[in-house]
């Protein structure tokens, strides 16, 4: 076992839609096969601890979304003030993203794509550096003075780690029925298949996906069962990717622990592909799925690279409700193509097929996101409302050809953030949305305004942290 230096490792968490952070839990698995421990941290739920910021050797900070890293870029801040001689590291998909700007002053290391076991790489360098004062260089970690592309290739996984770990009850549980029950988070996949133009994984993954080991992923459900788990949540981006793997992963589940429920996320066009599995995957536990629709405009759709149509929603609605599982849509309900009637067209379809209780109310002010490389970049078309990169932010900015659009989105974003502060009904955030949209239109008459909603369950199964990137 390596001896560690009187400094500690400190892994960081920043956020990670609510759940308990697999972005800490995994990579302290395999630092512990190599006898290496480390502290954590999770700023979402627990703050900042600067006691462990101030004696920590190395800092890795974790950050798989937007969100956490524009959380990080501040912890980094606030560590540097406090410990000028640790080493800092960011880790994950956005890092990848994000490596110059982060490289610029703000972190040491960057690594992505498939990081742990380089991550243990560093960490183990990083002792052997306090130990023998040498210098290293770990293959897939871009640093300053030296570029390092994101790491796509099969890792040896081991048991994620999480009694270290903030309890499940701080944490987003699921919300069914009137009960909350605890709920867990793993992932049986990373990366994609697919290449959709506004998504952050296509620049990193290329097209590839990589799956984790059944039994892995089982060692870890077990351990979140242990600390007290009901349902769990496979954050995988696509969990039909590899239907059979998830179809082997779901019956193990179940097998083990027939009382757990479980959620996934899939592409409407794979849950048209493998329609016929969504019945089993009903009947081995699965409550509700989440799927990227994006926009009820094919044009929309087009630019997106999505793979689906509009008529191809119409048909998985009908396919994932005959299965008796509930769906949850997603939406970039903004972006440089959607008109206002696209944007009404996306709540009347909401609306008609009986989805205002799956649909977490700041979906409808989602705006697209262009970080760096961005695959949206590439097409000529986009100099026409692409702006300059803003760094900070770790986006590109734009505005809409419509200045009306944009204001629709200022309005829209207040009257969402308004209605979460006073625990609003989904179902009257809907409405007022929708008053708002019909307001700022000037071409609906082939729009019924006074539709009728269908009749719909407004409290479907759901987690109790609404998404957002």
């Amino acid at each position: 076992m390596m001896a560690q230096p009187a400094e500690s490792i400190l892994l960081i968490s920043c956020y990670e839609l609510g759940h308990q952070p697999m972005g800490l839990a995994l990579p302290l698995g395999m630092l512990k096969r190599e006898g290496i421990s480390a502290e954590t941290m999770d700023v979402s739920v627990e703050g900042f601890d600067a006691k462990k910021a101030a004696r920590a050797r190395f800092v890795g900070i974790s950050v798989p979304m937007h969100t956490a890293l524009r959380l990080g870029v501040k912890v980094a801040e606030e560590i540097r003030k406090i410990n000028t001689r640790c080493h800092i590291c960011f880790y994950g998909l956005y890092a990848s993203l994000n490596s110059d700007y982060l490289l610029a002053g703000i972190a040491d290391s960057v690594i992505g794509g498939e990081y742990e076991e380089a991550l243990v790489s560093l960490i183990k360098h990083s002792i052997e550096r306090i130990e023998s004062n040498s210098e290293n260089s770990v293959e897939g970690v871009a640093a300053i003075g030296s570029a390092g592309a994101p790491i796509l290739k099969r890792l040896k996984f081991d048991t994620p780690q999480r009694r270290s770990l903030v309890p499940l009850e701080k944490y987003a549980g699921l919300e069914i029925g009137g009960e909350r029950r605890l709920a867990g988070y793993t992932e049986a996949s990373r990366g994609c298949l697919h290449l959709c133009t506004h998504c952050p994984i296509p620049p990193v993954y290329k097209g590839r996906f990589f799956v984790v080991p059944a039994e892995i992923v089982m060692e870890d459900i077990r351990s979140l069962a242990a600390l007290g788990a009901r349902h769990i949540t496979f954050g995988d981006p696509d969990f039909l990717n590899g239907p059979g793997h998830s179809l082997k992963v779901a019956r193990m589940l179940h097998d083990e622990f027939p009382e757990l429920t479980f959620d996934f996320t899939a592409k409407v066009e794979h849950l048209l592909k493998h329609g016929s599995l969504l019945g089993e995957f009903a009947e081995l536990g699965c409550l509700f799925l989440v799927s990227a629709f994006e926009s009820t405009s094919d044009s929309v759709l087009t630019h997106l690279e999505k793979g689906h149509t509009y008529d191809d929603m119409k048909e998985a609605v009908g396919l994932v409700r005959e299965a008796g599982i509930s769906l949850r849509p997603t939406w970039v309900a903004f972006t440089p193509w959607t008109t206002n009637d696209d944007y009404i067209e996306m709540l009347e379809f909401i609306a008609s097929e009986g989805l205002i209780g799956n649909v977490d109310p700041v979906q409808y002010a989602i705006r697209l996101l262009a970080p760096p490389g961005s695959l949206l970049l590439a097409s000529p078309e986009s100099k026409q409302w692409l702006g300059p990169l803003s760094e900070s932010d770790f986006s590109y900015q734009w505005q809409h050809p419509d200045p009306a659009m944009d204001e629709l989105h200022g309005r829209v974003t207040s009257l969402v953030a308004r209605d979460a502060a006073r625990g609003d009904e989904p179902a009257a955030t809907f409405t007022r949305v929708r008053e708002l949209a019909y307001g700022a239109g000037s071409r609906l008459n082939f729009f019924p305004r006074h539709l009728a909603l269908a009749t719909v369950n407004l409290r479907p199964p759901k987690l109790t942290e609404a998404w957002f990137c």
